[in-house]
């Protein structure tokens, strides 16, 4: 148990967690030290410094280096000191937010914080807000401290977002900057496949004239998101109904993601070649084909043996195929729920569904030793459903005991 009067032992322990100095006696808080000590490992610890020391030049200096947000806890006059402001932004640009009006007119100030992270411009003051050379060295994505920031031009004046460099420059940096241009930018080609190129994704926010041109959406489509992974198949959501409907389109999309199905055209979701795309990727997407392709055997099989649980889609003829459940429980035993009940009496099926089958089991089957035993012993909890009978079989419960017990 510390001892939060004790000056060693509170110097010990605020080292090891930013909260710890909170729990410090009021000397010791006001212990520049002590204080030292915590917010050298932790700058946020500085909240709980005394005044007096949050308006010590060498305590803030030693925060903000450690944490530049920590300038929020530091006195008005350290809020407004050009080197603790700029300590603070060298270790992140949105410590901006807690720099004095004065520095956030300033700049030079400004500058240096939207170059560490371009999110800092919505703390510069209007007048910087709209300043090109500003807004432009903030359009950076990446950084030491961050994978990536939201959208820069958020923040940028109404000018700047109609101003082609501009954005142009934003959605290079990252592509989900064209979500803020004008509506007159968002429907320009090359700015919309200047963000396309970095992320196929920002085909949500161009205007809908490109979203109804083939090859901006197919460039999308081939495009790589801004984590280096391939572009999501469901941006076809974002595509216009004429090529929802177009077979190059989806086949595409579906490649990168089978959920796609879910955005493309009625008559595409009839098509067997799309549905056999959609089902192969990932097998419940035959909840998304037509009740025709429900019921066509090929198209069910391709998805049950990648999703056993799609068999609860399948028309009620299929249900009562034994290939096809048998198919359907060897990938995911749960599926035995969905088929008919003349297969649920099916010792074979029964048996190949494996444990969790016997609570979806006939009841011939839940009294039938072999399957009963064959289920708990790959999981003893299902035995509350086999049938009374074989509980009270004092044979049968010798031989399954040693399945039963830790």
């Amino acid at each position: 148990m510390t001892d939060w009067n004790n000056k060693e032992e509170v110097m010990t322990v605020v080292k090891k967690r930013t909260d710890r100095l909170q729990r410090a006696s009021e000397e010791l808080r006001a212990d520049k030290e002590v204080v030292l000590a915590a917010v050298n490992n932790f700058g946020d610890a500085l909240e709980y410094a005394n005044e007096e020391l949050r308006a010590d030049r060498d305590v803030v200096l030693a925060a903000v280096d450690t944490w530049g947000s920590s300038l929020e806890y530091a006195s008005k006059e350290l809020r407004a000191d050009r080197e603790v402001v700029f300590a603070a932004l060298r270790e992140d640009g949105r410590a901006l937010e807690y720099a004095s009006k004065e520095l956030q007119a300033d700049k030079e100030v400004v500058l240096a914080a939207v170059r560490n992270n371009g999110d800092a411009l919505e703390y510069a003051s209007k007048e910087l807000q709209s300043d090109r050379e500003v807004v432009i060295s903030g359009n950076r994505p990446y950084d030491d401290n961050h994978l990536y920031h939201t959208g820069k031009l958020l923040s940028a004046s109404k000018e700047l977002r109609e101003d082609r460099e501009v954005v142009l420059n934003a959605v290079r940096d990252f592509a989900h900057n064209l979500k803020y241009a004008c509506d007159e930018l968002r429907a320009d080609k090359e700015v919309v496949f200047a963000a396309l190129e970095g992320d196929g994704s920002a085909l949500e926010y161009a205007h809908e004239e490109l979203r109804s041109d083939k090859k901006v959406v197919m460039a999308a489509l081939e495009s790589r998101s801004w984590h280096g992974f391939s572009t999501s198949g469901d941006l076809l959501e974002y595509a216009s109904d004429e090529l929802k409907a177009d077979r190059e389109v989806v086949m595409t999309a579906i490649k990168l993601t089978g959920d796609a199905l879910f955005y493309a055209s009625k008559e595409l979701k009839s098509d067997k070649e799309v549905a056999l795309a959609a089902v192969t990727k990932n097998g419940h997407n035959l909840e998304y084909v037509s009740k025709e392709l429900c019921a066509d055997r090929e198209v069910v099989l391709a998805a049950v043996k990648d999703s056993g649980y799609a068999l609860r889609h399948a028309s009620e003829e299929l249900r009562s195929d034994k290939e096809v459940v048998l198919a359907a429980v060897k990938e995911d035993g749960d599926a035995l729920e969905y088929a008919s009940d003349e297969l649920k009496a099916d010792k074979e099926v029964v048996l190949a569904a494996g444990s969790y089958a016997l609570d979806y089991a006939s009841e011939e089957l839940r009294a039938d030793k072999e399957v009963v035993l064959a289920a708990v012993k790959s999981n003893r909890y299902v035995f509350k459903y086999a049938d009374e009978s074989l509980k009270k079989d004092p044979d049968f419960m010798k031989e399954v005991e040693q399945y039963l017990t830790d």
